[in-house]
């Protein structure tokens, strides 16, 4: 009995509880949706862009698993060898911790949405054309992996690791509360925070609001460097050029693609890393349309929509329980799990889009996911080479029974508006 006691206690003193953090937001998130159908503004949320940045967010949560702890490794190395100050544990020291990290963050935020090699990682955010708890999860592993870079100048300042970590969380935390517009004005709070109206306003696609708002948590640093901006009309979210896709990687990938086409396009080194480094409002701007005709030649029209939503939102789900398994259980699980699981996740999530935009080689990444699930129980049992039998039979069903047509005329269906 003592056995299992102890082997109970050492396992919950493994699990990695930010996986709490994942039904928590779901709870939130609810709670929004029924105080928009309360006070009628259910139009706020929209279904296919309300999953795509799930699906974004997702993805983000389960590839900073892999990273998380290499930056908290990193912020040690930096706080250990070239901190510049001994800065106490002391109460008003996280005071001054707050204001220096959103500090950090103005500047990373600020130089995100003017360079474009951080405009790549960034713009992701702000592609929803709706503006509610969903879109605080729709950051990208890219984006992440920028941001912590420029953590690393506060455990280079002299803050320990283990309260940059902390501060990192409530901060973190404020920010979600501010993707709302459910939540009006807050009179003389704005003059000190970033408020959901406010970080609206950095949210617009309207001219005067471009470009405005930084601050992740006080207003301080928008006020003093010139980049601050109450909202007067209402604002229109989203870009001021919208992709006008709802697939996975689409969004991910698109404007690293165009910086690549400007590059083709420019002969000279230098031009390339004018291009490269440069003002998102510089790249030419015909050049995402050529790409969206070359990609996006068999899009369905406006007046349709995917047929299937019960099947997208178990793929959803299934993505949400084994993101919080993983999550849970990441000290104790394989490399071999990790992978799997990370693989079933991205296919699955890659797979919703592909399902939004009706893709016709859908087919095939359903065939990739059973392939990868029996290959991984083959591994299990020690009997991997018996994947070739799994795959000849799909080839075998498909020639006779004529699969793919099937699942295409059944699955690849719209419905009208």
């Amino acid at each position: 009995m003592v056995n299992t006691t102890n082997t109970i206690v050492l396992l919950a003193a493994g699990i990695n509880y930010e996986a709490f953090a994942i039904p928590a937001f779901f709870i939130f998130l609810l709670l929004e949706y029924l105080l928009a159908v309360r006070k009628k503004q259910t139009g706020v949320f929209k279904y296919e862009s309300s999953i795509s940045n799930l699906s974004i967010g997702i993805a983000e949560r389960l590839l900073n698993l892999f990273i998380t702890a290499s930056f908290y490794s990193l912020y040690v190395w930096i706080y250990t060898n070239y901190a510049l100050f001994n800065i106490p544990n002391s109460w008003w020291v996280w005071i001054l911790l707050i204001l220096v990290t959103d500090l950090v963050w103005y500047w990373y935020h600020r130089l995100g949405h003017q360079i474009n090699f951080f405009w790549a990682a960034h713009i992701v955010h702000h592609q929803s054309e709706e503006f509610n708890f969903t879109v605080a999860a729709r950051i990208t592993v890219f984006q992440a992996l920028i941001r912590n870079i420029f953590w690393c100048a506060i455990p280079f300042l002299g803050f320990h690791p283990n309260m940059v970590i902390t501060i990192l969380m409530v901060h973190g935390a404020y920010s979600f509360f501010t993707h709302t517009q459910l939540i009006g004005k807050l009179g003389w709070l704005e003059h000190i925070m970033i408020t959901p109206s406010l970080h609206g306003i950095h949210h617009a696609s309207d001219e005067k609001y471009l470009d405005k708002n930084f601050g992740d948590v006080f207003t301080f640093w928008d006020r003093i460097f010139g980049t601050f901006q109450k909202e007067e009309e209402a604002p229109k979210y989203g870009l001021t050029h919208p992709i006008k896709s709802y697939s996975f990687l689409w969004q991910h990938f698109h404007y690293y693609l165009e910086i690549i086409e400007a590059c083709k396009q420019t002969k000279s080194f230098k031009g390339r890393l004018k291009i490269i480094f440069g003002n998102p409002g510089l790249l030419n701007q015909e050049i995402r349309p050529a790409l969206e005709k070359r990609y996006f030649q068999d899009r369905s029209p406006d007046q349709y929509r995917f047929k299937f939503r019960k099947y997208l939102n178990i793929q959803l789900i299934f993505s949400i329980l084994l993101l919080t398994f993983i999550t849970a259980g990441y000290a104790y699980l394989g490399l071999d799990d990790k992978l799997f699981m990370t693989t079933m996740i991205l296919l699955t999530l890659i797979n919703c889009g592909a399902l939004m935009e009706q893709k016709k080689w859908i087919y095939y990444l359903e065939c990739s996911r059973i392939l990868t699930l029996l290959a991984f129980l083959l591994w299990k049992a020690g009997e991997i080479e018996l994947i070739i039998l799994p795959v000849l039979l799909l080839i075998i069903f498909d020639e006779v029974f004529n699969i793919k047509n099937i699942y295409n005329n059944y699955v690849l269906r719209y419905e009208e508006i």
